[in-house]
């Protein structure tokens, strides 16, 4: 088997749909035979189920994967509350480092091959992890190309504009950004989408319908 293939999906912000987006794009590519593993590295926000804290969104990754994975090495850390990494981590009095993060995603690839990872992010690009670094600089280490989900929603174009411009400066490989409708009620939905297409500068993945799916080829 080659190396896997990592994608990494980050959003606008919060509540854009990166785990919606993160599952239908490990469904889509099990259904094309590829052995898939989601990652959520850090999370926040959740409870205890069966003894272990555990995040939803973690279990929705959980959830869509063709092989099996114990919940910590999907999520290996795991705040209760529903806050900002960093400041999870300062309540709890834990440090995140980048390059623990990454040590631990590489010793997954190599203890469970599969063809594709798919990492999901917190928040949006520039959610910090600690003092000095953010989620952003997790993907440049690892070397991941990167997808952008944008929540199709009053005030996403300046976001999304922003967002991929900081994505693109990175240096990062850059494989396009997703339009999530997260809002059934949008005004102008079309011209909203076509001035995104116009003003980022790699190509739009996929359309999402709320509640919809879609087969994700080429990835």
């Amino acid at each position: 088997m080659m190396l896997t293939k990592q994608l990494f999906i980050t959003g606008t912000d919060t509540d854009c749909g990166k785990t919606y987006i993160s599952k239908n794009i490990i469904t889509s590519l099990a259904k094309q035979n590829y052995q898939v593993k989601g990652l959520k590295p850090i999370a926040s926000g959740a409870q205890i189920i069966n003894g272990e804290l555990k995040n939803d969104d973690a279990l929705a990754l959980i959830s869509a994967m063709n092989i099996n994975l114990p919940y910590h090495i999907v999520n290996p850390i795991c705040f209760p509350e529903p806050i900002a990494p960093h400041i999870a981590a300062a309540i709890h009095q834990q440090s995140l480092s980048v390059q623990t993060i990454v040590d631990s995603i590489h010793e997954t690839n190599q203890n469970y091959l599969t063809d594709y990872t798919i990492i999901e992010g917190a928040g949006g690009w520039f959610v910090p992890l600690n003092e000095q670094a953010y989620f952003s600089d997790l993907a440049i280490a690892l070397q991941a190309e990167v997808v952008l989900v944008v929540g199709m929603k009053l005030g996403c174009i300046n976001h999304a504009i922003l967002t991929a411009n900081a994505i693109m400066n990175s240096g990062v490989k850059f494989k396009g950004w997703v339009a999530n409708c997260i809002d059934r009620q949008m005004l102008n939905f079309e011209e909203n989408l076509q001035t995104l297409k116009t003003h980022i500068q790699v190509p739009c993945l996929a359309v999402v319908e709320h509640d919809g799916e879609i087969d994700w080829q080429g990835f």
